[in-house]
């Protein structure tokens, strides 16, 4: 990283140059002083410039004595160093007639410090001491007598200067010369504005000036240090990120970093730093520029905890359908979610009790008793049900439910709410019993049962619930009913669905009634259909597997003594080419490793480079994001791969290798290598950049969040790249979605090339070690690999079907906490990861070919691209899901839940399920006990703040279990 530092280090600007004197502008007599007097001496003339101006020169020819000319007192103005700009023109001394062995070609530069004009006639001394020497100049062009000839131009520096000014003094040593200009000048760095910063006119008084800046209008600084840059000796501004000034709340970058502009009217940009102004959300404007939040709309608010970019919203609408249960003094108040939530998620209920006459008159109504208690909560309660005890008996209540969100205290109106009278110690209808059939067909039911001897009240009504008995209660379906009876429609034939009614009075539903079963008359004339349909089709398929087997054995014979066995070699680069094939070239190959790289990845110049960030660390150094500019190309992202230093010549090779290796491949789903840079330090591999990084960590980032489709999309563009590498004869041995790069259009490419197989003998990375030793990613590998280091194309095949696990599960580990060792053991004994929830039957079925114990049986990468291409056109045939065996396959893979009973508490029991992240959200909405849990539905998920489809489907299902063993409990199992 050092050498990326010395790179970064810029010109920004222009030197400003200032004149301190300028000979070519002066119109009268310079009156320089000379010594000696004696003739020949320097002589003032006017002359022509080199643009036939005239201008003030001094001429002298004394080929054998030395003179003097001295300036007068030349200001210095602040400047420690300034430039003297000589132009000259010299004769040749072997032109001049008479000419001597003192004849010189060169002249002397002098200069002496003063703080005020002192020097006289003879003071200072004509000598080198008290002068101080510039330089001897010598010229590049001379003359001859009686010719004309080019001129010569010397700059030359002095200083450094500490007085109030100096005189400059030529000594011409016997030469003949004529002085044509002088000019004396200093550099400034020009005032400039960057980053957010401006910097004014700064004179470098040292080889280094350090000026301070300030933030731009509209802009301020996080740290209490001042903004710094550095104004070089030569006038130039040098780049030094030290300033951190950023634009305000309401204001966005413009004018390439150098000016903060208000947001327009209708913007806002909520936060102090980079960044551009946004859109008001919904439900809010912004009425003038520099605006740094929307303003909600009349009848909506913002809650203080919501941030600025969040829309406005207004309260809920009321509650709807409230349900009672009565049981003497204890009342059960169920109720329906509002129509309108108001915009947010935050939805929660008040309960308000107040005790009346009976009949209740308007006014007269006082609030409860202090003994009345709620459960879980009276307020802020989250759940949709409330059980209220404490009553008092033979009393008529009113309770009111209100709904409420993060906005409703802000609105002056009173929240929305459902009231319901309810008289203690009224009884509850008597359960209903003996459900029996009318009619059954192929997709309805005509169900009736006796009504229920009521004591006081008359039955309102009914309520039937009915599901799948496969599927459980999660899936049921509520009817009503106004009579005895009830016919239900649109039922799957041969199909069991499990039955229960309740009644409901004035005084509330009383209990369902016991599960009863019935099942759909299957269509008999369809069976026989299938079943013919299945004799036939299972001859012609018998007839075709005996042709391909015949075939096979003919093509066999022919090759068994025309060719080799085909087998893939153990070895990278030992492997037959077949028909033209691009076959891939191992670089360990070569017996200098350096030749591969040249041959097969382009040298970059680390001119064309520019790191921006780190976003992560390799086995060898940092990972960084950064930009690549290559000349006749646009500038594109790009991921780059350093190598850190102290690095020893194997470790370079090594590093290197993988570079070798990407430059061979050209294919839309591997990664591919934009060149490296071997020729400065840090060395680096630069590849195309992935925006959504490694794709098993960017699954469970987004768990639930893809459909089915998407995934198979994403499972075919790995088999799609790994069947280019396996045609190309290389074999990758550390596929794994760990080692899968995700684009932004979430496209997967296959990466990490090489690198897995030079990790230390002594690694302490779990993944790559065994108890057999060696380097070895243990669950992701085939069994011939792991026992005898056979690497073949057929042992990716098996790493790949553990990706498809790892896809279809979002990310989860295989074999979740099992040892190495213990995942040695169980794959030894023929088992097999289960289907992750969810998953299509096709996808598990292809998953358990690619982990065939004998690796000639699985299928090539050519037929699994195949078989994924069938399901991308046929997406029904995803909705078929697989289903677990009844019993765990093994003790080591049987990775269900123990019994409910065996936790401690609702947070312990989400840690299990890996949804640890909503404990306190349980907790706050009042779910503390598994009596309470197991009663929740979706929409109460949602209320929690479960909103990914995913992870509901994760707590729902094993809250289905839940209900399982509390109606069957079982022993707990460690």
């Amino acid at each position: 990283m050092y050498c990326w530092v010395i790179l970064s280090v810029l010109r920004l600007s222009w030197a400003v140059e200032e004149t301190l004197m300028n000979t070519k502008l002066e119109t009268a007599d310079l009156k320089w002083t000379t010594f000696p007097k004696t003739d020949p001496q320097w002589e003032e003339v006017s002359g022509l410039d080199e643009e036939s101006n005239s201008v003030r020169t001094y001429e002298i020819c004394n080929p054998s004595e030395a003179s003097w000319l001295r300036t007068t007192l030349i200001p210095r103005r602040g400047a420690t160093h300034v430039y003297v700009e000589i132009k000259f023109t010299m004769m040749e001394c072997s032109s001049i007639p008479h000419s001597t062995r003192s004849c010189k070609e060169t002249f002397n530069l002098f200069y002496f410090q003063a703080d005020s004009d002192v020097a006289t006639a003879h003071f200072p001394a004509w000598m080198e001491n008290p002068y101080t020497k510039v330089d001897t100049v010598a010229a590049d062009h001379l003359l001859r007598k009686g010719t004309f000839g080019k001129f010569n131009t010397k700059t030359l520096s002095l200083g450094p200067l500490s007085k109030t000014g100096f005189y400059l003094a030529f000594q011409a040593q016997g030469s003949c010369m004529a002085l044509l200009s002088v000019r004396v000048f200093y550099k400034k760095c020009p005032p400039l504005t960057v980053n957010f910063t401006s910097f004014e006119e700064t004179v470098p008084r040292s080889l280094v000036e350090e000026a301070t800046g300030r933030c731009v209008p509209n802009a301020r600084r996080s740290s209490p240090a001042p903004p710094r840059m550095f104004c070089g000796q030569d006038g130039q501004w040098v780049e030094q990120v030290t300033s951190d000034c950023a634009c305000d709340e309401g204001y966005e970058p413009a004018e390439r970093s150098t000016k903060c502009r208000g947001c327009p009217v209708g913007t806002f940009k909520a936060t102090h730093g980079p960044g551009s102004c946004q859109a008001c959300p919904v439900n809010s404007q912004s009425a003038s520029a520099g605006s740094s939040v929307c303003s909600c709309r009349n009848g909506y608010y913002r809650a203080k905890t919501d941030p600025a970019h969040m829309p406005c919203s207004t309260p809920p609408s009321a509650p709807r359908s409230i349900v009672t249960r009565i049981n003497d003094t204890l009342v059960t108040l169920e109720w329906s979610q509002p129509v309108d939530m108001g915009g947010r998620s935050d939805l929660s209920y008040n309960i308000v009790c107040r005790k009346c006459k009976d009949p209740p008159v308007k006014g007269v109504c006082e609030n409860c008793e202090e003994g009345v208690s709620f459960r879980p909560l009276q307020r802020a309660l989250s759940q949709r049900r409330v059980d209220i005890w404490g009553l008092s008996p033979y009393t008529t209540y009113t309770f009111e439910i209100q709904a409420v969100n993060g906005v409703s205290e802000l609105s002056s109106s009173p929240p929305q709410s459902e009231m319901v009278n309810i008289t203690t110690n009224k009884d509850v209808p008597v359960p209903v019993t003996r459900i029996q059939e009318k009619e059954v067909t192929g997709s309805s039911l005509t169900l009736y049962w006796p009504v229920p001897a009521q004591s006081n009240y008359q039955i309102l009504d009914y309520q039937v619930k009915y599901f799948e008995k496969d599927q459980g209660e999660v899936g049921a379906v509520h009817l009503k009913s106004n009579t005895n009876s009830i016919i239900i429609n649109e039922l799957k034939r041969g199909t069991i669905y499990v039955v229960k009614v309740r009644a409901r009075t004035m005084a509330g539903y009383g209990s369902f009634s016991q599960d009863i079963s019935f099942r759909t008359q299957p269509d008999e004339q369809t069976n026989r259909d299938q079943q013919i349909a299945l004799i036939a089709s299972t001859v012609a398929v018998g007839v075709l597997v005996v042709a391909i087997v015949i075939i096979v054995a003919v093509v066999c014979i022919r090759k068994h003594g025309n060719s080799k066995d085909p087998e893939y070699s153990d070895k990278h680069g030992q492997y037959l080419i077949g028909h033209g094939t691009k076959v891939y070239i191992d670089p360990f190959t070569y017996e200098d490793p350096n030749e591969a790289v040249r041959e097969f990845a382009k040298e970059i110049d680390v001119s064309c480079v520019k790191i921006e960030e780190v976003i992560g660390a390799g086995e060898f150094g940092e990972v960084c994001r950064g930009r690549l500019k290559v000349l006749g190309k646009k500038e594109n992202y790009v991921a780059i791969k350093t190598l850190k230093g102290g690095y020893t010549e194997k470790q370079r090779r090594d590093f290197l290798s993988e570079a070798s290796i990407m430059g061979q491949f050209d294919h839309p789903n591997i990664i591919r290598l934009e060149g490296v840079i071997t020729n400065s330090c840090p060395v680096m591999i630069i590849t195309e950049f992935m925006e959504n990084g490694a794709l098993d960590s960017f699954l469970r980032l987004n768990d639930g969040q893809f459909t089915p489709i998407q995934l198979v999309g994403m499972l075919r563009g790995i088999a799609s790249g790994m069947k280019y590498l396996s045609e190309m004869s290389y074999v990758h041995r550390d596929l794994a979605a760990r080692n899968i790069l995700v684009n932004s259009n979430l496209v997967c490419k296959v990466s990490d090339f090489g690198l897995s197989r030079f990790l230390e003998e002594n690694s302490s990375d779990p993944t790559y070690t065994s108890s057999l030793g060696g380097k070895i990613p243990i669950r992701w590998t085939a069994p011939e690999a792991i026992a005898f280091r056979k690497f073949t194309s057929s042992s990716d095949v098996w790493s790949y079907g553990i990706v498809m696990w790892e896809v279809m599960s979002f990310g989860e580990r295989p074999y979740w906490d099992m040892s190495n060792q213990d995942v040695i053991n169980a794959i030894e004994q023929d088992y097999r990861l289960p289907p992750p929830p969810d998953c299509p039957n096709s996808l598990h079925q292809l998953m358990l070919d690619c982990w065939q114990k004998e690796r000639n049986v699985r299928p090539r990468f050519a037929q699994i691209v195949s078989s994924l291409d069938k399901l991308i056109r046929n997406p029904a045939s995803l909705k078929i899901l697989a289903r677990e065996a009844v019993g765990p396959s093994h003790p080591l893979l049987d990775q269900r839940l123990p019994p409910f009973s065996s936790f401690v508490s609702v947070g312990e029991w989400l840690r299990a399920i890996k949804m640890g992240r909503y404990e306190e959200s349980f907790v706050q909405a009042g779910f503390s006990n598994f009596d309470l849990v197991s009663q929740l539905s979706t929409e109460d998920l949602l209320r929690i703040g479960v909103t990914l489809a995913g992870h509901q489907k994760k707590i729902l299902s094993s809250i289905q279990n839940m209900r399982a063993q509390l109606k069957n409990p079982q022993p707990a199992r460690f």
